[in-house]
This record gives structure tokens, sequence and C-alpha cells, in this order.
């Protein structure tokens, strides 16, 4: 394991933290360049730059430049790496919808709790089996992974309510990336892409993220796990996270048969992640556990976000729905591990009263290359946040 050397991470002065967004980031921008006030008037003043778009080129990279909070005027950001940077704030390191419990589920007895959560439970159980893990001598303390991405520009749909405009080519960029987990709750992310790079953490309290372009941003409402490691990367948190899952039937994803679990996030819970006038209204989890194999192949979460403008007293709704496959499972150390997969992550803007909407559709296909459990020399110092955090009391239990 020499050459897999833990290392601490060091970090640069680095601006004022602002909330964590998940979803489109409309401060993609030069990191120097000026920033608005409040994130979600950016968002705002992008949608009233649509009702002008032309289908030109020069369209094109307007949307791409006004999605980020820039303004057209800004030559410094090519359009094309904009179009990636959003990508990297959607698809690189988003988070698990619900946080992870820090005591197991007491079941009543089963005569007392609904047919549908012990179908669940049952099924649970079967994915645990599946993939090794209740057979497992010894439980692993930590994990590291590498894998390769391949990430796919966004493409946009612009319906007026009589007619509907595509913005955006399907170009491509490659990358991998670099995880780290250590129980309860710590987790680490480099992920490098196009040139571009994120960082990614949490130390079982916080969970931040840094980017060149927008410095370092400190996750809002409690804390959750990295999807990542649920795509079928830790059979273990993934059944926590379903542990108080609802079993809907039955449905058919490509060739199998599955199960469909579905767990939510509480109300309390979303409401800590509100941000000004952008309220989160749920975050929902869906789960495709297959009645061959029992194993997980088919993720899905769908994140509601309404943001309501004083100007004309309405609100605009964003649904970010990101949909994964997950294959490929191979034994690593007695636990079968999801080594392939490909996400689909769609945007969707819509308004309370008006039949126009946008939609952005994004990609990534990824492999998992190398992983393993239980890496000696690894310590809760390789989880620690960026200084800030600290220094504006961001670490704290609440969030």
């Amino acid at each position: 394991m020499g050459s897999r050397g833990i290392r601490k991470q060091r970090w640069g002065t680095v601006q004022t933290l602002t909330p964590l967004m998940e979803g489109p980031d409309p401060e993609m921008q030069d990191y120097e360049g000026n920033k608005k006030e409040s994130s979600w008037e950016v968002i705002r003043e992008w949608f009233r730059t649509q009702k002008g778009l032309s289908s030109s080129s020069s369209a094109t990279n307007n949307l791409s430049m006004s999605l980020y909070g820039g303004n057209n005027n800004n030559n410094n950001v090519p359009a094309k790496r904009q179009d990636l940077r959003l990508l990297l704030g959607v698809l690189g390191c988003p988070l698990a919808p619900i946080p992870l419990l820090n005591h197991p589920v007491n079941h009543p007895r089963l005569k007392d709790i609904p047919i549908e959560t012990s179908t669940a439970h049952y099924i649970i159980q079967q994915f645990l089996a599946a993939t090794g893990c209740l057979k497992q001598q010894k439980s692993s303390k930590n994990m590291y992974a590498t894998g390769s991405v391949k990430m796919i520009c966004c493409e946009t749909e612009i319906s007026t309510g009589k007619n509907v405009k595509s913005l955006g080519t399907r170009s491509g960029e490659s990358g991998c990336f670099v995880v780290w987990q250590m129980l309860p709750g710590m987790w680490s992310l480099e992920l490098v892409v196009g040139g571009n790079k994120v960082i990614a953490g949490s130390d079982g309290k916080t969970v931040w993220r840094h980017t060149s372009w927008l410095g370092t941003h400190a996750a809002k409402g409690p804390q959750r796990p990295l999807r990542r490691i649920i795509q079928g990367l830790d059979p273990k948190t993934t059944a926590s996270l379903f542990s108080k899952a609802q079993c809907l039937g039955e449905k058919r994803i490509g060739e199998e048969e599955c199960f469909v679990l579905k767990v939510c996030a509480d109300r309390e819970a979303v409401m800590e992640r509100n941000e000004g006038p952008a309220e989160v209204m749920r975050h929902v989890l869906y789960g495709y556990f297959s009645q061959k194999s029992g194993l997980l192949i088919y993720l899905e979460d769908s994140h509601l976000t309404r943001v309501h403008t004083q100007e004309n007293d309405s609100s605009v709704y964003w649904e970010t729905t990101i949909g994964s496959s997950i294959g490929d499972y191979r034994d690593v150390d007695g636990v079968l591990i999801a080594h392939q997969g490909r996400s689909i992550a769609t945007i969707f803007r819509f308004g309370e009263l008006s039949v126009e909407h946008t939609r952005t559709r994004m990609e990534e296909m990824w492999t998992i290359d190398d992983a393993v459990f239980n890496v000696q020399g690894l310590s809760i110092d390789s989880f620690i946040p960026p200084a800030d955090i600290f220094d504006h009391n961001l670490h704290s239990p609440s969030l």
C-alpha cells in the first residue's frame, strides 16, 4: 500500500464561504469575476434572457454563460468550459437525499408494521446477502476506489408553449476520480475532468466542496453521504439509506424484473437546506433491486426546489432528477461492488402558471479501476475540512 500513501490536503486562501447548491450552479464563472449577492437572483436573470434567445450559435453561448451567473460580455471562460463546469456541479459530487442513521433501526413486531415496510426490509436483507456483506468475517472500516469518467455536455430544450427549441451539442470530456471512505460518515473525493478539478469531503459533521472557480462551499442541512458511494460502491451504506424505505411494487428495468423501494427525506431535514428565496420542497430516493440477483441495478433521486420572486409574487420550480444504471458487479475482498455505470441528469424548470419550461440533460459514464477495503494507515486526519470552514464557524453539529 506504499504507493497509495495517504496525504493531507493543503489549501490556499479561499474567498468567503457560500452554501453549496445542488442542481445548476448559477455562479459558474471565473472565480475572480464579479458575483451576485444571491445565487437565485442570477437564476431569475437567466430566465429573463431565455425569452430573447435565438437559434444561432451565439444564443447557445449566451445560455451557457447565463446558467453560471456570467454575463454575455465576459469572454474569459469559453462556453465549452462553462458547460463542463455545469456538469461537474450537478454530476461531480451530488449528495444522497437523506442522512445516514447513527443507530440501527429497531423494527417492531412484524404484525405491527405495514406490509410495504416489512417487504422493503426483506429486500434489503436479500441485497446484503447477495453482495456478501452478511457473511463477512470482519467488517470493513474504510474503503478506497479509483475510477474513470466520461461526461457528456448538456443539451437544453426550451419550450414556449407553442414551439420547442433545442440548444447545445453533445461533446464529451474524459477524466478520473479517487474516493476514500471511513466510517462513520467520513469521505473524500477528488475528480478531474477536462482540466477542471473538484475536491469534496466530509469529516462526519460537515460536508464541503472546493473548486478553483468557486472556492470552498459548505453544504446546508444534515450531513449526507456522497451519492457516488451508494452507486454500488458500498452496499452497507446503501442498505442503511433504505432502512426506512417502503416497497412500491415491481418494475422492469431493461431485461430485469425489479422491486422498487422508495425513501424520502424528512420535512425537517429538507427545510434545513433552504437558502434565501429558495425552498427545497422534497428529495426522494428510489432503488431498483433485481428479483433474480438481489443486486441494486438502478438508482434514481428527484430533488424539487421552489424559488419565490417578490417582483411578481410568483414562484419558479427547479426539478433535478438523476438516474443511474449500475452493473458489472465484481468480488472485492469478499464483497460484490459495481464496477460500471451510467448516470443521466435532467434539470427541469417550470413556473406555477406559465406553460413555458426549460429542460437540460447531461450524462456521465463511469468505471471503477481499483477498489480496496481496510486501507492501512488511513486516519481521520485525512478527512479534515479546509481551515476556512472552522474560521467561519461552519463546523457544527447543526450542519
